[in-house]
């Protein structure tokens, strides 16, 4: 689209069209990124103790050639920690220099249909964000290595790929390495069910494979190979705008069989387009729990790339082993700036496992106590996009622990959290 000088409104747009060839059919983009977030957790981890306050930086620069069907992408990060209490940094908020992206792509059409190919270090967002995702409240994202090809028409798509997780170290290029002991491969389709003026609908079936060599179930570190057959349904229909999966998870653990499922279903309804154009909305969660603890089959959910934001910003609840609704509301006071209440209530499904943080890790102890209610949860979050490229958020939470997460001594904590965000 920078190609054409009319449609360049500054002088960061020029850097999205580089051409070197005298046709321009050789030609690179420019792209980059700045983050300053600021966090602060009045008990982290969920334990009565000194307050934290994380001072996060992102810098992002990344370089994409063109060649004719061929692409060339690059991208080098940098990862930034200060603050208050924050312990030892982990890689995933301070890294000194981080290769995010490089990777080699092909691509052209066929008749109808367009094939590419692409390998090498990238990010990988194909599939429902409850499932995988970038985890974008770190300062260094979630990226995967290996390969990655798709066929197109109009109305379906088929994409596979087969990767390893990457393994982040906190001393530059040498120690972000791909994780041999992990391996995430599958197959994504979608299906365009309606797309017109005021109906987008798609269908994203999907079956995928992941296998961890480290993976941890109450006091046992195996090798759990867990594969994930589901769908997703996204898109809009009217003033309703839908975002539903489903997956069942089945596998095997340490020779024990898995057999887990997961749900979520987010919705939201426009109840007047004119004003501060007001939105109702609630989602449901559900991780299946139980079976962690003991022998026999596990039962309990997890995601293979996806963080916890979702749940909560303070890392609080994953959703293995969670049933949780959460009623919204936005309002829109300015064209640029939105501003949402949500309250969040969180069960578990299964009594005799544990309650599990954000990371992945239960609760010690929380599988020996009777009873099912999690905690409560109050958002407040406003977002302006100031310019086109320059946004600012900011975002209140409570978490209220209940009667599972006081019994082994988990305490209530607040959560505040700021970030200006410039991106070209």
């Amino acid at each position: 689209m920078m190609r054409d000088p009319k449609k360049r409104k500054d002088f960061l747009d020029r850097l999205k069209y580089l051409p070197i060839d005298a046709a321009g059919d050789v030609y690179l983009t420019l792209s980059g990124e700045v983050r300053l977030r600021a966090d602060y957790y009045s008990n982290p981890g969920m334990v009565d103790s000194e307050y934290r306050v994380e001072e996060k930086l992102r810098l992002v620069g990344g370089a994409d050639l063109h060649v004719g069907p061929l692409r060339f992408y690059g991208e080098l990060a940098h990862g930034g920690l200060a603050g208050h209490n924050y312990g030892t940094p982990t890689a995933k908020f301070r890294d000194d220099l981080f290769a995010q992206q490089f990777f080699g792509e092909v691509g052209g059409t066929i008749g109808p249909v367009t094939l590419g190919a692409r390998y090498g270090r990238q990010e990988f967002t194909d599939g429902s964000s409850t499932l995988v995702q970038q985890k974008d409240n770190n300062s260094i994202r979630t990226v995967e290595q290996g390969l990655r090809g798709w066929a197109q028409l109009s109305a379906f798509r088929v994409d596979l790929f087969d990767f390893e997780h990457v393994k982040l170290g906190t001393k530059g290029l040498s120690d972000d390495i791909p994780d041999a002991q992990t391996r995430f491969s599958g197959v994504t389709a979608g299906v365009v069910l309606r797309d017109d003026k005021t109906h987008k609908l798609f269908l994203d079936p999907f079956v995928w494979r992941e296998r961890n060599d480290k993976q941890r179930w109450g006091s046992i570190t195996a090798r759990e190979i867990r594969r994930y057959y589901g769908a997703r349904l996204w898109g809009s229909y009217g003033d309703l705008t839908l975002d539903w999966t489903a997956a069942h998870q089945s596998g095997e653990f340490a020779g024990r069989a898995i057999s887990a499922w997961s749900v979520a279903a987010a919705q939201t309804y426009v109840l007047n387009k004119k004003g501060w154009a007001p939105k109702v909305g609630v989602h449901f969660d559900y991780g299946s729990g139980g079976g962690s603890f003991g022998t026999g089959t596990i039962h309990a959910a997890r995601p293979v790339t996806a963080g916890s934001v979702a749940y909560s910003y303070q890392g609080a609840l994953m959703t293995t082993n969670l049933f949780q609704v959460s009623p919204n509301f936005t309002v829109s006071p300015a064209r640029t700036l939105d501003v949402t209440v949500e309250y969040q209530r969180s069960w578990r499904p299964s009594e005799t496992d544990a309650v599990y943080r954000g990371a992945g890790t239960a609760y010690a102890g929380t599988q020996r106590i009777v009873g099912d209610h999690i905690g409560d949860a109050l958002h407040l979050q406003a977002s302006w996009k100031i310019t086109p490229r320059l946004s600012l958020t900011g975002r209140w939470e409570y978490f209220a622990a209940g009667d599972v997460l006081e019994g082994v001594g988990v305490a209530d904590s607040h959560y505040f959290g700021s970030w200006l965000n410039f991106r070209f």
